[in-house]
């Protein structure tokens, strides 16, 4: 028998999910090339079944497209969910920092109490729940103070509204006014073999403090599915065709990379993507790894990712084959 799914607690807040997190900003459609909202819910509740039960999403992810999908598909399940949205991104108000235009309508990066206050209840209505279990400044907004976005948030966990706090795109300093100001469980960040800035401060001083860390983007937008070969063409309006990551030499790297890896995939019988995802989970500091999917299939791959153990021998093979390949990979 396999494994159990491997779950883990968030910060200081007691709640625990599992490992590895379903992230939904593909199911919004938004940079994604647009999404089918049957299929999308079929890939939340394979993931459900599958013991997958952190799922992330935000309203930026379609202007509100995503949280609404995943509204639906968790609908009688909402006891299985330990669900994770965010705020800060908002398209209501002009105030805070413009960020970017979305369909010609401006997107601002904003945090005060007013727009806390109203985000709250634009999700929790799109959700169809009356709480959420993990709620996540999506961006940082530099004009507002952080003590004034916390003070709304702790309000709302006062409330029933939300039972933990995250921020996620921050910096050590980010993470540190945000721990002066109350209870902050966790981070969420971008974090790969080939995304690994994060060592240096940032995990560190997360795991000093009591912060979970949520990465993201585990497999690099597929560069290290092991599905991406130097054989691949990118077309149309694909956000990997032009992205210096992918390059043809890159990509060749990752190949040799994947066949160092591939014995101790097959040993676990499992594809070279889970065990990339397995490993990510292994790194000193990393609490969960949120991986995005399009279909059942891809869902159901993910999830088995957080019932693998990797030995220690394993891992430092894996870390040593990833520093050979990946030396000098153009960003």
């Amino acid at each position: 028998m396999s494994p159990e799914m491997l779950t883990r607690t968030i910060g200081a807040s007691g709640l625990s999910a599992s490992a590895i997190g379903l992230g939904t900003w593909a199911i919004g459609g938004w940079m994604w090339g647009g999404t089918d909202e049957a299929q999308s819910i079929d890939t939340i509740r394979a993931s459900i079944d599958e013991g997958v039960s952190l799922i992330d999403t935000a309203p930026a992810y379609g202007q509100g497209l995503s949280e609404e999908i995943v509204g639906k598909a968790i609908k009688g399940r909402r006891d299985k969910v330990v669900l994770a949205t965010k705020l800060g991104l908002v398209w209501h108000t002009k105030k805070g920092n413009h960020f970017f235009d979305y369909d010609g309508a401006p997107v601002h990066r904003y945090l005060g109490a007013d727009s806390v206050v109203y985000e709250v209840e634009q999700s929790l209505r799109r959700l169809g729940t009356d709480h959420i279990d993990h709620y996540i400044t999506h961006w940082q907004d530099p004009t507002t103070p952080v003590t004034e976005t916390m003070e709304a948030l702790d309000r709302l966990k006062t409330q029933g509204k939300i039972r933990s706090i995250g921020a996620s795109n921050v910096t050590v300093a980010d993470v540190k006014a945000y721990l002066a100001a109350g209870q902050f469980d966790a981070v969420q960040q971008e974090y790969s073999m080939v995304v690994r800035d994060m060592e240096r401060d940032l995990l560190p001083f997360c795991a000093a403090n009591n912060v979970s860390v949520l990465s993201y983007s585990s497999l690099a937008l597929g560069l290290l599915s092991g599905k991406i070969g130097p054989d691949r063409v990118f077309t149309g309006d694909d956000q990997r065709k032009d992205n210096p990551r992918f390059s043809l030499a890159n990509r060749r790297k990752v190949a040799a990379l994947m066949e160092a890896i591939r014995p101790i995939a097959e040993a676990h019988g499992a594809s070279e993507a889970q065990v990339v995802i397995a490993w990510t989970l292994q790194q000193p500091g990393i609490t969960f790894s949120l991986c995005g999917a399009r279909s059942p299939q891809q869902a159901r791959e993910n999830a088995q990712a957080g019932r693998i153990r990797l030995s220690g021998q394993e891992i430092n093979q894996i870390s040593e084959a990833a520093s050979r390949h990946l030396t000098n990979l153009a960003a």
